[in-house]
């Protein structure tokens, strides 16, 4: 089986991380956010994954080559030369997509995080015999997304409304897809939409089918929201595997630290933390709601929460960073500074408080 991941463009909405590297190799919970996909792909029996991207195919290959071997799954790219939607990208990889198996083969967003309950699909695909099985997720606040009607029993898409003033149904597309071939002889080679011109069509011939996704779900393609599916992802990881979760009694709630990462004493970590390899957490820190990438230093102290610390970035003592702070790679926090809701950019040197929430230069 084959699939296609859609990677995209330049990853604006999470600058400044996307600064420093392609979003799909930003860390989530201690590994790149695309790794995520590639292991659970791999293990539904996927033998290779065509990733679409416009933006440094060549910094996302070398990358992975790594995991290639590791894994022993086939990683190739399909270059974008102009934003081809999400159906376009399909066409795009047509001859790589397509071979004389016939097998259906998946499409996944990359922004989005969750069980991947890939195998489910396949046989939930096998037995509907459509043309295509569509992945939705049940959400609290249906009018902001476009909503997907179903028939209940037989899981059939009736039709796709885009964002109801009405209550039509709770379910939204999870950018999770199970397509048969003959779905690319619909796509043009052109800028194009998978959601509002592709599945609409075939639903209309009833051959679309949606299977409701069991467990969490989030798009991760912003801080707020990579924040929020930290503490799913990490919910989630107590309930499967609550082995790799940290224990002791510096630990409150779901806290994940990287092996190689330090904690000196005197420290209250959690909930929903996430420390990656080669951190020193000095002595008297609080971590709370955060993920603290590779490298970085946390010294005594200081105080983080709601906030993502990029890669070799150090936090200086009794600091107190809150609110959404970003910081991009190697942003130096001083001794005793405050920062509610900075945006800092990678390499800067932060010396006075930043009292409201402002991108810093």
């Amino acid at each position: 089986m084959k699939a296609l991941i859609l990677v995209g463009g330049f990853g604006t909405r999470l600058r400044p991380l996307t600064l420093s590297m392609p979003k799909p190799l930003v860390d989530f919970a201690n590994k790149p956010m695309i790794l995520h996909q590639i292991e659970a792909l791999k293990a539904a029996g996927v033998s290779e994954v065509i990733l679409a991207i416009n933006y440094q195919p060549e910094v996302m290959l070398n990358f992975l080559k790594e995991f290639e071997k590791k894994l022993e799954i086939k990683i190739t790219c399909s270059q974008e030369t102009e934003p081809l939607g999400t159906a376009g990208p399909l066409a795009l990889a047509r001859d790589k997509l397509i071979d004389e198996s016939g097998e259906p083969f998946f499409v996944l967003n990359s922004d989005v995080i969750s069980e991947y309950p890939l195998t489910e699909m396949i046989k939930f695909h096998n037995s509907h015999g459509g043309e295509a099985s569509i992945m939705v997720t049940k959400v609290d606040e249906p009018s902001k997304y476009g909503v997907v009607v179903i028939e209940e029993a037989t899981g059939k898409v009736e039709k796709f409304v885009e964002k109801p003033k009405i209550f039509v149904g709770n379910k939204i597309n999870a950018g999770i897809y199970l397509l048969n071939p003959s779905v690319l002889d619909r796509i043009q080679l052109r800028p194009t939409s998978i959601e509002k011109e592709v599945f609409p069509e075939i639903a209309a011939e009833n051959k679309l089918y949606a299977m409701v996704l069991p467990g969490f779900w989030m798009d991760i393609g912003q801080p707020k929201d990579y924040i929020t599916g930290l503490r799913l992802y990490l919910d989630s990881l107590r309930k499967t595997s609550s082995s790799k979760l940290a224990t002791g009694s510096h630990i409150v709630g779901n806290v994940l630290v990287d092996e190689s990462a330090v904690i000196e004493d005197g420290c209250l970590i959690g909930p929903d933390v996430v420390i990656g390899p080669g951190c020193t957490i000095e002595s008297g820190v609080r971590l709370s709601r955060c993920t603290v990438m590779r490298g970085v230093r946390i010294k005594k102290h200081a105080c983080i929460s709601s906030s993502i610390i990029g890669w070799h970035s150090p936090v200086g003592r009794w600091a107190r960073v809150e609110n959404m702070t970003i910081l991009g790679e190697d942003v130096h926090v001083g001794d005793e500074v405050y920062s509610n809701g900075g945006v800092v950019l990678p390499h800067k040197e932060i010396k006075f408080s930043i009292l409201k929430p402002e991108i810093v230069m």
